[in-house]
């Protein structure tokens, strides 16, 4: 069973990427995963996840996201055990690209627990956060939907305002933040403020060399944490 840790990354290349290009950032982010021992997770197309789980080692391969249905009925929709027979161990839920009502989500949560999946559950604000906590999600995504692709980062006390008010309400929920997250210095302030991870999209594919940013924001996490608890 592969449990959330902190430290961590999230490369989410969404459905910008697929097939052999989806597979290469994955495999520079499994090496980057194996070299700096951070936890990195590889968002990726439905498809993509038997290919990308097959030709890696380090990284924990993400499916997009899931229906709550078991085996049976329920053509078209995405049944959890495929995505975890394929060999995705995390999943993420309620993205402002695929959102889901509370009762929605909550059936999401239970399905992919009884999987032993991770469950990355997005929420829009502060209050949206908190009961995503109060689902027992794995990692809770705050992010503010206006700055998703804007490269501006959610301000300082938005972060450490965030991060208190999660673990009040369960301490034991990993928090991540990364709206307008481009650069490692992005992703090294987020996680000195008292965020346990964050992730980008364009941040990644739009940079010179997507591999060479996911190592650079890898490299940032690790020293910005091992700071931060004074290791």
């Amino acid at each position: 069973m592969v449990k959330a840790e902190r430290p961590f990354l999230i490369v989410n290349p969404k459905s910008y990427l697929y097939g052999q290009k989806s597979l290469e950032l994955a495999m520079a982010a499994d090496r980057t995963a194996a070299e700096t021992g951070l936890q990195i997770y590889f968002t990726c197309p439905y498809a993509d996840i038997r290919l990308i789980r097959q030709n890696t080692s380090h990284i924990i391969v993400c499916a997009q996201s899931l229906d709550p249905l078991t085996p049976g009925r329920g053509m078209g929709h995405v049944l959890p055990e495929s995505l975890k027979e394929a060999g995705a161990d995390a999943v993420f839920l309620n993205h402002a690209e695929n959102p889901k009502t509370v009762a929605e989500l909550s059936a999401c949560i239970e399905r992919a627990k009884e999987l032993e999946m991770i469950t990355i559950v997005c929420a829009d604000s502060t209050k949206e956060a908190a009961a995503a906590a109060c689902l027992d999600a794995d990692i809770v995504l705050a992010e503010p939907t206006d700055l998703i692709g804007t490269g501006k980062t959610a301000d300082d006390s938005y972060v450490t305002e965030t991060v208190a008010a999660l673990h009040k309400v369960n301490p034991d929920v990993l928090v991540m933040i990364a709206s307008g997250v481009v650069t490692a210095d992005d992703c090294y302030n987020v996680v000195r403020l008292g965020a346990d991870g964050t992730g980008a999209t364009s941040g990644i594919l739009n940079a010179p060399s997507p591999a060479v940013r996911v190592q650079e924001m890898a490299e940032a996490i690790v020293k910005a944490y091992k700071e931060r608890e004074g290791k």
